[in-house]
């Protein structure tokens, strides 16, 4: 029976992970979508949309489809997924892998803010100017309702879900976005200070470089931890070389 991998997706290495996958015959890949953005980009192999019920309905689907690893490259911060994936992992004896790409540090130049929560950074935010650049996603922003004398400029792939501040200017847009762009956009909106989750990567690091250009304040809400046992590994050609161990283990 060919081995089945089943990758907890939204990434882009999850869509990476699944490719290189694919280009190896006698794998069953299954990635699994939690349906938050309407409009994903293809994937190779199997998808499936929606949740599994937690971690008990997880470790049901994973004994009843006969997977063999689970690999997390769900978002740094999807932290209920990466503890549901842990305890429905250990519960059914199955492997599992978690990829987080690295998170971001600051250099020369830079006026981080590390704070723990999203909560911690609306705090923050009054001392550190009006106009703010909200980058954290759709998710989470009633954090900042209250925040009633500042000016939001908030950018999401997806529309986000209210509440919101009341003075609030939604950007929808998804990355990679380039430094002249993101500069031109704090002109453009006379951003005084920028709020963004440690996603790490590529995609949307430009802004963090124009941010330090301009000089403003960044306020950096720091990932939460991975659950007790669990390790990460950096990329998909670490994360590969992990999987080809435990599948051969597995035969």
């Amino acid at each position: 029976m060919s081995p089945h991998v089943l990758i907890l997706g939204g990434t882009t290495e999850a869509r990476r992970l699944a490719a290189a996958l694919a280009a190896r015959p006698g794998i069953r890949i299954t990635t699994s979508l939690a349906g938050r953005v309407s409009r994903p980009g293809a994937l190779d192999g199997e998808v499936r949309v929606g949740g599994f019920g937690g971690p008990e309905g997880l470790a049901a689907w994973l004994r009843e489809e006969g997977v063999d690893a689970v690999v997390d490259t769900t978002h740094p911060f999807a932290a209920t997924i990466t503890a549901n994936a842990a305890a429905a992992t250990a519960a059914a004896r199955v492997p599992l892998l978690v990829l987080r790409r690295p998170g971001w540090q600051p250099g020369p130049g830079d006026r981080w803010h590390p704070v723990p929560s999203l909560e911690a950074a609306a705090a923050a935010l009054p001392a550190l100017g009006p106009r703010v650049f909200l980058t954290t996603g759709r998710l989470g922003l009633d954090a900042f309702a209250g925040l009633t004398e500042l000016r939001f400029l908030v950018r999401s792939v997806e529309p986000p879900e209210p509440p919101l501040p009341p003075h609030t200017h939604v950007l929808l847009a998804r990355g990679p976005f380039t430094v002249a762009d993101e500069t031109a956009l704090l002109r453009e909106h006379r951003v005084d200070v920028l709020v963004t989750k440690d996603s790490g990567g590529g995609a949307t690091s430009a802004k963090l470089t124009a941010a330090r250009d301009l000089g403003l304040p960044v306020v950096v809400v720091r990932r939460p931890p991975l659950p007790e046992g669990v390790t990460a590994l950096p990329d998909v050609p670490v994360l590969l070389a992990r999987l080809d161990e435990v599948l051969a283990r597995a035969r």
